[in-house]
């Protein structure tokens, strides 16, 4: 009964040269282009790549779906190179080195001054 009730609000479908969709059936989002070097759609192609592999292999041996850790190792190495070490190894801010500069100029004043 659910399946029926789901179902009945679901137009027929079109044939080939019968027209398009409604506008309200239009495409809602067409995606991530894959082919793309940048970006999440790098990854996302990885991910389906592992697990293409992960799958074939598998079938020679159960051993293989460790290779399934590779997915959350990468993420936590990309995570680690972009975001967490250069935010802990960064230097100090612009602001606290402008106070270094300032006493920079003040000493070069005096030195001026004295010669």
């Amino acid at each position: 009964m659910g399946v029926l009730r789901v179902q009945t609000p679901l137009p027929a479908p079109l044939e080939l040269g019968q027209g398009s969709l409604p506008p309200c059936l239009g495409l809602a989002d067409g995606g991530i282009d894959l082919n793309m070097e940048q970006g999440m759609a790098e990854h996302l192609k990885d991910v389906i790549l592992l697990t293409a592999m992960v799958q074939v292999l598998s079938c020679f041996s159960l051993y293989v779906w460790y290779f399934w850790l590779l997915a959350p190792g990468r993420a936590l190495y990309l995570l680690w190179v972009n975001i967490l070490g250069p935010w802990l190894s960064a230097e100090a801010s612009p602001a606290t080195q402008e106070p270094s500069e300032k006493k920079q100029r003040r000493q070069e004043r005096r030195q001026m001054k004295r010669f």
